[in-house]
């Protein structure tokens, strides 16, 4: 048994077929399948169940793959040891972010990472929360930017920012000639959301619940994006995160953002990595960088005429 073979294992148990895994193990579909074979061999018991068209793990090869992959993260967090001593802030970092936080913080702290850590190669994977929850356990990510609560007992959190929601409405709605508005307000609601997924979506149905509103039925977006042309549109209203409003998403003169009377409705977001990274000192530095974000990026927009702009030309607290 060699290190090799298990990563053939665990991209067969991914991919589900021999001549993807092959070709992402950048070896011959016989090599990789003769390897396997080789595996079962000196473990004594089947671990794929073959088929024409499609391959299925045996349920000791299920359990194998996971540990394999255990193992090939442990691996790699030696050699990121390694990196790391040698220069702790060289090397490459797998950062994973959400879709509905990754396009509207991206553009505000990327540069100052690179000017942070000059030698750092950051690669960024968007997905959504419990693909990146996936990722970090099993070593595919070394850290992610998630919002709390999580209850993982392997994951360390480095809180980063708090950030409000406003709320997007059409112009012409019977709430968009008010400055502000309280959580009572949203009460006889139905509120444009995300499909499932999305913590967003969670967020939101959160804040629903506290002010009695509900779901607008028979449409789930796919994108903030979405929600935002939808509002734009005059289907109805959605919440939307103050990151959101900001430079460089274009401002759209359909609707109006609502400011909520304190306290605003918010989600608190984190730097999440493994207890059992090496790299923790150095993830505690960068959630640093994470966290400094210009002063303009954490207010909330204007409560007066101006506000009646929409979208992304307004401040935001995140």
């Amino acid at each position: 048994m060699n290190l090799r073979d298990l990563r053939y294992l665990v991209a067969l148990a991914e991919l589900r077929h021999f001549g993807r895994a092959a070709e992402a193990c950048h070896v011959s579909q016989p090599t990789l399948s003769t390897q396997i074979k080789k595996l079962e061999e000196e473990l004594g018991v089947a671990l794929v169940e073959r088929a024409p068209r499609h391959v299925m793990l045996t349920p000791a090869g299920l359990d194998i793959a996971v540990r394999a992959r255990r193992v090939l993260a442990e691996v790699e967090q030696m050699r990121e040891t390694a990196r790391r001593t040698a220069d702790p802030e060289a090397g490459s970092v797998r950062l994973g972010v959400f879709p509905t936080l990754g396009p509207y913080l991206l553009p505000h702290v990327v540069p100052r990472i690179r000017q942070r850590f000059p030698r750092l190669e950051l690669l960024l994977v968007e997905e959504k929360t419990e693909v990146l929850l996936n990722g970090l356990r099993d070593g595919k990510l070394d850290a992610a930017v998630l919002a709390l609560p999580l209850h993982e007992d392997w994951a360390e959190t480095e809180f980063l920012f708090e950030e409000p929601f406003l709320l997007a409405v059409p112009n012409g709605h019977p709430l968009a000639g008010k400055r502000n508005l309280s959580l009572g307000e949203l009460g006889d609601q139905h509120l444009l959301l995300l499909e499932e997924g999305h913590c967003l979506r969670d967020q939101a149905l959160a804040v629903c619940s506290l002010a009695g509103a509900g779901e607008k039925e028979g449409f789930r977006a796919t994108s903030l994006e979405t929600l935002r042309q939808m509002v734009a549109a005059g289907v109805g209203v959605t919440l939307l995160p103050v990151l959101a409003v900001k430079p460089p998403v274009p401002a759209s003169a359909d609707i109006r953002l609502l400011h909520f009377r304190d306290p605003p409705p918010t989600r608190r977001l984190a730097l999440v990595w493994r207890r059992s990274s090496a790299m923790g000192d150095f993830l505690r530095e960068l959630a640093g960088v994470l966290r400094s974000l210009p002063p303009s990026l954490l207010e909330l927009p204007p409560e007066d005429g101006e506000a009646t702009a929409a979208g992304p030309r307004r401040s935001a607290k995140a």
